[in-house]
């Protein structure tokens, strides 16, 4: 290999390409960044070092190399036909994403082949033009996602068509009357595919499959959201009938083979709406130094048996689905609000983990039974919120109650919500220290009346009642994965889902080390996942009450990875937890049904599951996971715009939360509402974005527009079909802006490197 720098002479960007051809050869399985490169190459000067990234750049112009992120480079060993996903963009800029996840390319609409959003298909690479971005062709779609849409009908005298919200198509969806099933013009439908166009053909024939109703009604509109995301709106009646010809009646067999703990103070604490009571804690003292804390868990599986019709329903939906008006459950309700769930005053079956714990809340010794349990009490989040302050806790300091006075505690069982309080503050002290990441994030909340109209919006963020329960439930999720994972060494652990959650993206951490940087915060972004997890939670508290903080916060949670179900177990890195599954909500996740099972047959003397059969159901559990996340924000979108169609022309203080080529995201202060400023409406000046530092940047005038500016904005635009809100500047901000010709402080330098950079091109 050249030493450049012992010979004394330039490298040629000849030399360096051939330098660079070996390296990669050499090494076609690896990825290498900018400072791996240099230190194998002996690459010691700045000019040597520029000019080894440009003649990387032209090597992956030339679809020699490939980028495997911003700053490093692998060989590229794909052919010129691949397969992988079709991503569609309502301006026709469609991409390809290769399976592998690598750089998406771009697809003409005339080469799309009309694929869809989600479409697997085969594309060929077309030759590369002079000066021309990289480009595929679609040259066979493997599997549609799905054949069924939905959207707005439009009948005429001949033929009907189905307009989508989104503009999915093309052409619209052609119907013959006859298959309009009595839909009329503005009816909202959900229609199924019965004919893709082909080379003779380029129209898309459909069927009506079911009318909505018309557009504006609540419920039709709710019901559209979940068609969709293919996710079902109504109740097979099948299964319905099947779940109410179960009783709940409880045998003396069932007491018999199970723990009573119905003589033992048992409450349930949920939101104040809730209905289906899937856990409740016990307590009560053993001696001075010991408490059994009992984690009661709704034993679904008792009750759902494998493979029966209503267990198949139940894992086709994976999930129950919570809309902003409506909650669409996992298992009918005969189940899910009265059979299962763990009522007040009534005997229920339950499968538990039993804790004995010392004042400092560490595990002397655990159990995992089926019981018998009777709640004392049903409890809403506020009601244990206003007792534990009412006894002197201030919310969110982390601190349990002081010693009562000679009356003691105040409030009905005080005594006992009191004490989990102070077993729960001293297990999320220990989790924080042992790494776990802490963002408190608020969620946005809306005051319906009995039509589903939103009267108000407000955001809400978890309290220690919502943090007692929290802390419990984490305890007995991750127990109960220890039980099954941690075996003795040579020993292989029995199948079970797990939850895991793998460490941050590493480019999108380095991202956002770099940014938190010009603030001057220091993250580090290298290390072991517990200095990770630490190094996050100090940023955190650093960020804590400035202007930066919710900024710095939603880069933080970009760079995470999304928490999914396998059987191949790596870990928890948000909650540092090396073994970590579900089993506390079988009411509305399927996945803790599974575990519920496994954990009953390995009680029993079982074999392990079969790792194909749970792996697949747990990708499927993730997928549905997904997806129903993607409805329930569908839905908050749709009740924010229609709550804000009644501010227009208002004026609001809000900052900026997102920024993209095309304009600003900004968020209002008051009420959390998110719509966006077009860049078209940035008059003063012509806007360049620099997207790796978040913001736009004026040519002229020199203002920046970054992550978490305040701005003054005025709703201009509420489109309720499409869920958009579009605010303008207020004229005040537009004057700021126009006399604003001093650069924010941490984007001084950046801001002129930009510059320099630009007249360079």
């Amino acid at each position: 290999m050249v030493k450049e720098k012992k010979t004394g002479k330039r490298l040629t960007k000849k030399q360096l390409f051939y330098i660079l051809t070996d390296f990669f050869q050499a090494n076609p399985n690896n990825i290498f960044s900018f400072k791996e490169i240099f230190k194998a190459l002996k690459l010691t000067t700045h000019p040597a070092k520029m000019l080894a990234i440009d003649v990387m750049e032209e090597m992956a112009w030339d679809d020699f190399l490939a980028k495997a992120g911003e700053n490093a480079y692998r060989l590229n060993t794909k052919g010129q036909v691949q397969e992988g996903t079709f991503i569609r963009k309502a301006n026709g800029k469609n991409t390809f994403l290769p399976d592998d996840g690598g750089t998406p390319i771009f697809v003409s609409e005339r080469n799309s082949m009309a694929a869809l959003m989600g479409d697997r298909v085969k594309v060929e690479f077309l030759a590369r033009r002079q000066n021309h971005i990289k480009e595929a062709m679609v040259i066979e779609i493997l599997q549609r996602k799905k054949d069924t849409f939905v959207g707005k009908l439009r009948v005429e005298k001949d033929i009907a068509f189905l307009i989508t919200q989104d503009n999915l198509f093309v052409h619209d969806i052609l119907i013959p009357k006859k298959r309009l099933k009595g839909g009329q013009t503005g009816d909202i439908a959900v229609v199924k595919i019965i004919a893709w166009p082909d080379a003779e053909h380029k129209n898309i024939l459909g069927e009506v499959i079911d009318v909505l109703g018309q557009a504006g009604n609540n419920d039709v509109e709710m019901h559209s959201i979940l068609a969709e995301y293919g996710l079902p709106y109504k109740y097979p009646k099948r299964v319905e009938d099947a779940a109410n010809k179960i009783t709940g009646k409880i045998t003396e067999q069932d007491y018999a083979q199970r723990e009573d703990f119905r003589d033992v103070w048992t409450c349930t604490i949920d939101p104040r709406d809730a209905k289906d009571f899937d856990d409740a804690l016990s307590i009560q003292q053993i001696d001075k130094d010991t408490w059994q804390v009992g984690v009661h868990i709704a034993d679904v599986s008792h009750y759902v048996k494998e493979n029966d019709i209503i267990d198949r329903e139940a894992q086709q939906r994976a999930t129950s689905i919570y809309l902003v008006d409506r909650t669409i459950p996992m298992l009918p309700e005969h189940l899910c609000n009265f059979i299962c769930s763990l009522r007040p005053n009534e005997e229920k079956l339950a499968f538990s983990v039993i804790f004995n714990l010392d004042n400092e809340a560490n595990i002397k010794k655990y159990r995992i039974v089926h019981t018998v349990i009777k709640s004392n009490r049903r409890y809403a989040y506020e009601e244990v919120q206003q007792l534990l302050e009412d006894n002197g806790v201030i919310d969110g300091k982390g601190m349990p109650a002081p010693k009562p006075d000679k009356n003691g505690y105040k409030g009905e069982n005080a005594k006992q919500l009191i004490q989990l309080d102070c077993l729960a503050k001293l297990l999320r002290k220990k989790r924080f220290k042992n790494g776990s990441v802490n963002f408190d994030r608020e969620e946005m909340r809306f005051e319906i009346d009995e039509h589903g109209k939103p009267l108000s919006c407000y955001f809400k963020r978890s309290k220690d009642a919502n943090k007692l329960i929290e802390e419990f439930m984490l305890l007995a999720n991750k127990t109960v994965a220890e039980s099954i994972g941690k075996v003795a060494k040579g020993k292989t652990p029995k199948t079970l889902p797990y939850r895991i959650h793998d460490n941050p993206d590493p480019i999108k951490f380095e991202n956002l080390r770099e940014f938190s940087a010009k603030f001057g915060y220091k993250l580090k972004s290298t290390g072991t996942k517990g200095a990770t997890a630490r190094a996050l939670n100090k940023l955190m508290a650093d960020v804590e009450g400035t202007k930066e903080e919710k900024v710095i916060q939603t880069i933080a949670l970009r760079s995470m990875m999304k928490a999914k179900y396998s059987i191949h177990n790596i870990g928890h890195f948000g909650l540092a937890f090396d073994y970590y599954t579900h089993f506390t909500s079988p009411i509305r996740r399927y996945p803790d049904t599974m575990v519920h099972r496994l954990i009953t047959r390995y009680q029993q003397g079982g074999r392990s599951g079969n790792k194909e059969h749970y792996e697949e159901l747990c990708k499927h559990s993730s997928d549905m996971e997904l997806t129903a996340q993607q409805a329930e924000r569908d839905s908050i979108k749709y009740k924010m715009v229609e709550f804000m169609s009644t501010h227009i022309g208002e004026s609001y203080d809000a900052h900026i939360t997102g920024i993209q080529s095309y304009g600003l995201y900004a968020e209002i202060d008051e009420n959390h509402c998110e719509g966006m400023i077009p860049i078209r409406d940035l008059g003063d000046d012509y806007y360049d974005f620099d997207e790796k530092n978040y913001c736009l940047i004026g040519r002229r005038r020199h203002h920046i527009y970054q992550l978490g500016d305040p701005i003054k904005i005025l709703v201009a635009k509420a489109n309720i079909e499409k869920k958009q809100l579009d605010f303008t500047l207020a004229d005040s901000e537009k004057k700021v802006s126009n006399n604003n010709n001093t650069h924010k402080s941490a984007y001084n330098k950046n801001y002129k490197k930009y510059s320099k950079k630009r007249r360079k091109k």
